[in-house]
């Protein structure tokens, strides 16, 4: 699940990347009048000028269109689309876009970001976008230091422009749980944002093909194919009760695109089509999951995969 490189290490993605659309806004930086340019409608990537000279040692940041709603808070996580590009005077080389990479990023707004990051993102809306200009001035020493191991060069800015797609709030699946009936599978469901509790130790043969079943089943838009689902999900290896991973675990849902290779064919094939707010109970052959060769340590070549994923978003 590739990231700008930025903000894979949380500050980094912002110290050095890997009203109506379609207007275009001069933002300010530092003391001069002139500034950045953005051109482009919400949703599409945008088109960004830079003005002539060297670039600014203060770090600024500016709407370019307001969104709609609950203004996003310390502590969200945001599903966003991002531009970025490093501001050299020269050049000024575009780093990267997830508009490119076709997927939005799931970002936590807490003060790992760069500071004036940081409080851009508290001064948005989902539906809105936000320019900012990080100049070394944001960076703490510990950032700095980050951004430096990773190749990044802070002497000069870099610019971030930044699409809040939307603030999901719900955390779990929410509904009326049924009986899978995976025989040799156990799943508790808690009720309310509480993770699923799955149990795979057993005796029992694995199925042979791919099993998906509807725990809960929600009432949201379906996924599509091609689109970024945000989900919840705990792994493990039937038999043995291993768990190799879990989104509950780490305390954060993870997004991906679907559908499109981007994930194991055990995932695609089970996941697109299923309801948003759905949870599923999913049996993977090895096939359809890692093949021959497994993953890591945990997951051998000839082990079936289970998983119970609530599907929290698609967008």
């Amino acid at each position: 699940m590739r990231r700008l490189a930025l903000l894979a290490a949380v500050p980094l993605l912002f110290a050095a990347a890997c009203g109506s659309g379609g207007g275009e806004v001069t933002a300010k930086t530092g003391t001069s009048t002139g500034g950045v340019q953005v051109a482009g409608d919400f949703g599409k990537k945008p088109q960004v000028t830079f003005p002539k000279g060297k670039p600014p040692t203060t770090s600024s940041s500016q709407t370019i269109k307001p969104g709609q709603g609950t203004q996003v808070k310390d502590g969200d996580s945001v599903v966003a689309n991002l531009t970025a590009y490093s501001w050299d005077g020269k050049a000024n080389a575009a780093s990267g876009s997830t508009y490119d990479d076709g997927a939005p990023q799931l970002i936590k707004v807490d003060p790992k970001l760069p500071s004036v990051v940081y409080k851009a993102f508290q001064d948005s809306k989902p539906g809105g976008r936000f320019l900012a200009v990080v100049a070394k001035d944001s960076l703490t020493p510990d950032q700095v230091e980050q951004a430096k191991s990773q190749g990044a060069d802070t002497s000069i800015a870099s610019v971030y422009v930044v699409d809040v797609m939307g603030v999901p709030t719900v955390k779990a699946a929410h509904g009326t749980a049924t009986d899978p009936g995976m025989s040799g599978v156990k799943l508790e469901n808690p009720g309310g944002d509480q993770a699923p509790k799955l149990t795979t130790k057993t005796d029992a043969t694995a199925p042979k093909g791919l099993v998906a079943k509807t725990v809960i089943k929600g009432a949201g838009p379906v996924v599509k194919s091609g689109q970024t689902i945000l989900v919840h999900y705990t792994g493990k290896i039937w038999g043995s009760d291993t768990e190799f991973d879990s989104s509950w675990g780490r305390g954060e849902p993870v997004m991906f695109p679907i559908g499109v290779g981007k994930v194991i064919k055990g995932w695609d094939q089970s996941l697109v089509g299923v309801p948003v707010g759905s949870r599923v109970l999913v049996s993977i052959p090895p096939a359809l999951g890692y093949g021959k060769a497994g993953s890591g340590d945990k997951i051998k070549g000839t082990d079936t995969l289970v998983f119970v994923v609530d599907v929290l978003g698609a967008y």
